[in-house]
Order: C-alpha cells, then structure tokens, then sequence
C-alpha cells in the first residue's frame, strides 16, 4: 500500500475544490475534506457496502464523499450509480475517487458499464442491487411512519371509535369503525400519541411522537353524517384499540440521500432517542430540536458533541489556607465532539437522524451542530 504524500493531499483538496455546483459556480469544498494517511489505492465493492462505508475507507470524513468525487446536490439527488463487482480507485496524481470493474468481474459480464465519475456525471434512475448511501434498512421504517404529529393533529384526526363484536384489541383482517374526516383517503397509517418531544433549551413542547401501530384500509365509507366508516386491518405492528387515530399513507419516499453539511450554521440538541430509552449508540434514531425551518433539509450531517464540564482548577493559588476546591475559579472544558448525525426525515422544527460513527454514547442534552 502507496503512503499518501503531503502533495498528494494538497492536489486532492486543489482538486475537490473544483468540483462545480449545479448553478456552474465554483463550490466551497471544506478542508476538512482530506484524504486518510493510510488511504488504500482501491476497494472492490461488495454487497452490504454503503457510500458512507466506502468513502470512511478513503477520507478522513466519510460525509465528504460527493464532494471528493466532484459531484453536486443536483447530480447525485438519487446516487444509485455504485454497483458489488465494482473497484473504487484513488488516483493519488489528481487526488479523485474513480470507478471501474475488475476485469472479467460478474459486474463486467452483467453488462454494468466502467463509468469515471466527474462533473458532468448523470444519474439514469434507480438500480435495485446499487449500493445505498447509508444502512437504508435502519431508517426505513421510519420514513413513512408519521413520527412526529401535533397537538391539532391529535384532536382532528379520524379515530377509531368501534370494533367488531366488542374486541378489546384489532389483528389483521379484522373491522374497525372509525369517525372522523377521512379527506378522500381510503388508505391509513394507525397511531398512538406518546411521548411529547420537549425543547432541551426552551422546555416547550414541540410536537407529539407518535407510536405506529400499522395500517387499514378503507371498506365502506359513511352515507350518512352520523354513521361510521368500515375499515379493515391489513397490517399489525402493535396492538390497535379504540381511540387511537389515522393518519393518510405517505408517499414512497426516497431512500437515498447525499450527505453535505448545512447551508447555513445549525446548533441542536437531542431530545429524544426512538424507544424511549436516555442513551443511543451507532445506527440508532435521534430528534433533534431543529428542523427545515433552521436549514436542515434530507441528507444534512452534523457532528454529536458533548459539553465541556465546568471544573475547579485546582491549581490556582488563593492562599494558604485554601483546602479541596472550594472557593477555586471553575473553568469550562471544551465540548468533545465524538460522532456524527445523518438527518433522515425533516419536520418544521424538529428532525430525525441517524447516529454515525460514534466514540461515545449519545445523551439527551447533547450538541449536534454545523461541522467546523
């Protein structure tokens, strides 16, 4: 294995900050984007990979990976273009991430094309075995679960009100009567209001998480003002009951996101971790107090820090008849910064986030802000 020389990474960081934005302006490419000292010349991407993973292989951030490739937002909005079979080379004399296939590769004989990855590089849809840019199968039951509702929400939506010969609770395929404005919808997600997701700073609260239940479908809608809809239950996660409410099928979301830092300087704080439980570790769900309204948008990385103690220094002189610590100046530790925070689902002040990369656990209270 080649060591990656200084001018090397000098060439690499004169390279990314070439790379174009979609508008043709030149972009701001971070320093921190850098490559690792011990950065390998190539990888062969196996199934189980994410961008995420492969890119941590190389630089020392693995968030920067578009930017190292010389990719913009606009390029890589659905980045399936990374298939298993193919290498990822590093050429040290530009300081790029390339891709290829390995000679006589299965992805060779499939048909894949050698593609070289560059500015003008465009996206031909979604490839189902394409390697994601994060462990998809961990946020994916939470982008179309609603997650967060409001207090509005709470009051107005449709609710199951009856069920089918009295049952206390609702399986698959049975009936459930429900009252409520349906707003020509006839498929539904079944929830439960839980926690209420409080401001760590403010101590107000800003939305509801709700518990998702599952899904009904619509059987027969109400004739007349004071009769019930019919609905079937077509899947179960837990157990429904009367009085939890409905919420209309999202869209199929997007399951692949570009990583990049905030447009502009975003300082959260984690509020909750999915579960109920105080801590967190790598690959679990977080909110934050913070959403699209404060710039945070699909695909936003912000780094997890932890405050800084407040300490007495202990070596201050203040007399001789100074004992312990009382009465000695405190002083502020830095914060310790110890993961990463990919944002997943967005809500106008609040959003989800998966934890990346961590040396610690996370706490409620902790720092997620704009990477420096």
């Amino acid at each position: 294995m080649k060591k990656f020389s200084t001018a090397a990474l000098f060439l690499a960081l004169a390279s990314a900050a070439t790379s174009y934005a979609a508008d043709g302006e030149e972009a701001k490419i971070s320093p921190r984007c850098a490559f690792l000292p011990s950065a390998p010349d190539q990888h062969t991407v196996v199934r189980g990979d994410t961008l995420w993973d492969i890119s941590g292989k190389f630089l020392q951030h693995p968030w920067c990976w578009p930017q190292v490739w010389g990719l913009n937002r606009d390029q890589i909005r659905n980045p399936h273009w990374i298939y298993p079979g193919q290498v990822v080379y590093l050429d040290r004399a530009t300081g790029r991430l390339h891709l290829g296939n390995a000679v006589g590769s299965a992805s060779d004989r499939a048909g894949i094309p050698t593609v070289k990855l560059s500015p003008q590089l465009r996206t031909e849809g979604l490839g189902q075995n394409a390697v994601p840019a994060i462990p998809s199968n961990m946020i994916e039951p939470f982008l179309s679960q609603p997650l967060v509702v409001s207090e509005g929400e709470l009051k107005t939506g449709p609710r199951i009100m009856a069920t089918d010969e009295g049952r206390v609770i609702l399986g698959k395929n049975d009936k459930a009567y429900v009252r409520g404005d349906l707003k020509s919808g006839t498929s539904f997600q079944v929830f439960r209001p839980g926690t209420p997701l409080k401001d760590p700073e403010s101590g107000k609260v800003m939305g509801y998480e709700a518990a998702y239940l599952g899904t009904v479908k619509l059987e027969r809608e109400a004739k007349v003002a004071n009769e019930a809809h019919v609905f079937r239950v077509v899947t179960v996660k837990e157990e429904m009951a009367v009085g939890d409410r409905l919420l209309p099928v999202p869209p199929t979301p997007i399951l692949n996101y570009m990583p990049h830092p905030p447009e502009k300087p975003v300082d959260a704080r984690i509020m909750s971790v999915y579960g109920g439980v105080s801590q967190a570790g790598q690959n679990q769900i977080v909110s934050v107090n913070r959403g699209s309204k404060d710039g945070l948008d699909l695909g936003t990385v912000l780094e997890l820090y932890r405050f800084g103690q407040l300490v007495p220094d202990r070596t201050e002189d203040r007399g001789f008849f100074s004992v312990g610590s009382w009465g000695k100046a405190k002083v502020k530790l830095p914060d310790n910064r110890y993961g990463n925070l990919f944002i997943f689902r967005v809500f106008d002040n609040i959003s989800y986030g998966l934890v990346m990369q961590v040396t610690d656990t996370v706490q409620i209270g902790d720092v997620a802000r704009s990477p420096e």
